[in-house]
């Protein structure tokens, strides 16, 4: 069946080729999400990547299946969109792994992308091949960690470590030699051992939050609620770090970020009351935060916290703007 529908979508049936591309768009758009780490741009990424497919249809011979031929085009025009719009040049792994977590901030395009988009990834009868996003592969320190990476070394860590390609599938995808292959993997593999946090393999976990994570999450947001400081501090570790992208801005230490938050949440210059919601994140918990200042009349959105948790304490917490809201069905104010 599947190879007649291939024979019409090859012959310029829309339904038809509609139906065939539709099984992979939500495992390209996590595979150019990882190459660009910004939803924004994968999701653009994708949109050409079909606006190519169809355009270049007829070439698809059954060589190879239909979804490698996909991740070729989605490859390239990930490629492509990094060609057009450079990223600031990234600094190269600090010397020891303890000293101060400006990797993250400086990834000022990094976007947190959903559970539950993530969730719509997963082998089915027509996609048995799909890969489950696993968290280690998702998360946002791998995600800070790839964009350290020259492209095409990016490109080949994904399509051997995660997406499960052999190294003459990878090579003949990216026009590349087998030799070649071989040593942008060993080159990635070094740069990402450099940039992952130290405790990398220790706080890789299930697909999802835990149930203590959850837990965690849910002291998080009342303590948050009743501006308890005493009650944020036991949450959190005593070397937790916070950043804020696209701002290159962070706070390292239990007490600078208590500061910070204090600042917003209690005494004078208390900004107003906030309610938070629990969702997650790139196999992460996080709280979506709504702030009602003071003559308003209801909470509105105003930034989602990205939690890392290790050893049940915060170990981290990426903080985004409003503006990623609505990617993940938040509402738009609260009563």
């Amino acid at each position: 069946m599947d190879s007649v529908i291939a024979a019409a979508a090859r012959a310029g049936d829309p339904s038809a080729f509609s139906e065939l591309v539709e099984r992979h768009r939500h495992e390209l758009q996590v595979h150019c999400y990882r190459m660009l780490g910004s939803v924004d741009d994968a999701e653009d990424a994708v949109q050409e990547t079909l606006l190519r497919a169809w355009r270049s249809r007829a070439s698809f011979e059954g060589r190879s299946t239909f979804r490698a031929w996909l991740y070729r085009i989605a490859t390239n025009a990930s490629f492509d969109l990094l060609e057009r719009h450079p990223r600031p040049r990234l600094r190269p792994p600090a010397a020891t792994t303890d000293g101060p977590p400006s990797r993250a901030a400086e990834v000022r395009w990094l976007q947190p992308y959903p559970d539950g988009m993530l969730d719509l990834v997963a082998p089915s009868e027509h996609e048995p091949e799909a890969a489950v996003v696993d968290k280690e592969t998702i998360e946002l320190a791998f995600l800070v960690a790839l964009q350290h990476l020259p492209p095409r070394q990016r490109a080949v860590l994904l399509l051997r470590d995660v997406v499960g390609w052999s190294a003459p599938e990878t090579a003949r995808l990216l026009d590349l030699t087998l030799p070649a292959v071989k040593s942008a993997l060993q080159r990635a593999r070094t740069t990402m051992r450099a940039q992952l946090p130290p405790h990398r393999l220790h706080w890789a976990s299930p697909s999802t939050p835990s149930a203590e994570e959850r837990a965690l999450l849910q002291r998080f947001i009342e303590a948050n609620e009743r501006a308890d400081m005493e009650a944020l501090a036991s949450l959190l570790r005593e070397d937790a770090w916070q950043s804020m992208p696209p701002g290159s801005v962070w706070f390292a230490g239990r007490p600078a970020m208590l500061e910070l938050w204090a600042s917003a949440m209690a005494g004078p210059t208390a900004h107003g009351d906030w309610r938070l919601l629990p969702t997650a994140a790139n196999r992460q918990p996080a709280a979506a935060n709504y702030l009602r200042r003071p003559g308003d009349t209801v909470f509105l959105p105003s930034n989602l916290d990205v939690l890392r948790i290790r050893d049940n304490r915060i170990a981290e917490i990426l903080t985004f703007g409003a503006e990623v809201f609505p990617a993940f069905g938040l509402p738009a104010s609260l009563e």
